[in-house]
């Protein structure tokens, strides 16, 4: 078949297994597998596809059909202009994480002055390596609970050559951070935490719920659990204006507000909405 055949049958594949966006995610697939950009798929659409390439492309369907992310299928996912690894030991980074990075950058006044930044949760790393990118004199700790997760967070910092200005510390949110002497230090503080409820995990779509890591995802009862412990904490690291800077979970915003408000460390916090018009990030300033 040609490309454009090879093409039009996975997506009715996909469409009719009820994946979203199916042409889309199978010329993602196809042009990962033959080591080309989808223009090229375009341009080239007459031609033949060979035998091996069409038994990888029929594999890579297959997974896809499962319900397993495109993103675990090709093994990235663009955040901020930059390609992450990811596998199934790291939550997939979403656009809407990128507010994180935006609300950071609107504070510093120059690109290339000195902060210092602490990353919770950092998963795959993509806050991290797009902060340490972004701004070229700022040293990042990144800690998280998984050893898996920070081996994929060391890679992606390699790849993007900033590796030697991010420190990353195996385990719970501000743990290992307790030997350190960088209390009161602290520029930023920054995290996209778990936020969903355990009650809401059966909702979740089948590529988050069954491919995702839970530890990522599930925060407790209420969902705002490992929030509340960041709001307590932060402030301890923080520098006089120093900015926590934290992602939320649908609904949460009023929630966390107030336990802004009663730490009584902080300015009034500044809420940012996604493109979606839905409350997103969550901005503290300590006082």
């Amino acid at each position: 078949m040609t490309l454009t055949e090879t093409l039009n049958s996975a997506a009715i594949i996909l469409s009719t297994a009820g994946i979203t966006n199916a042409r889309l995610d199978a010329e993602v697939l196809l042009a990962h597998i033959i080591r080309k950009d989808r223009v090229w798929l375009i341009t080239h659409r007459d031609d033949v596809l060979g035998d091996n390439p069409q038994q990888d492309f029929d594999d890579a369907i297959r997974r896809r059909i499962r319900r397993e992310p495109l993103q675990h299928i090709i093994g990235s996912q663009e955040f901020w202009g930059l390609e992450f690894k990811v596998t199934p030991d790291v939550l997939i980074p979403r656009p809407e994480t990128e507010f994180i990075i935006e609300a950071a950058l609107a504070i510093v006044h120059k690109r290339n002055q000195q902060v210092r930044i602490i990353d919770l949760c950092t998963g795959s790393g993509c806050i991290a390596v797009s902060l340490a990118k972004e701004l070229t004199s700022a040293n990042v700790i990144a800690t998280d609970a998984s050893e898996k997760a920070l081996a994929v967070a060391r890679e992606n910092a390699r790849n993007h050559g900033v590796a030697d200005r991010i420190r990353y510390l195996e385990g719970d949110l501000f743990d290992p951070l307790e030997e350190l002497d960088i209390r009161g230090q602290i520029d930023f503080i920054v995290s996209n935490p778990p936020y969903v409820r355990a009650g809401d995990m059966a909702t979740l779509q089948p590529e988050v719920k069954d491919y995702e890591p839970l530890m990522a995802l599930i925060a407790g009862p209420e969902g705002t659990e490992i929030a509340q412990r960041i709001i307590k904490h932060a402030t301890e690291y923080l520098k006089k204006n120093g900015a926590l800077i934290m992602e939320m979970g649908l609904g949460q915003a009023e929630a966390l507000i107030n336990m802004v408000e009663a730490t009584g460390t902080y300015a009034k916090p500044e809420i940012l909405k996604d493109l979606a018009g839905i409350e997103r990030v969550l901005v503290a300033r300590k006082v």
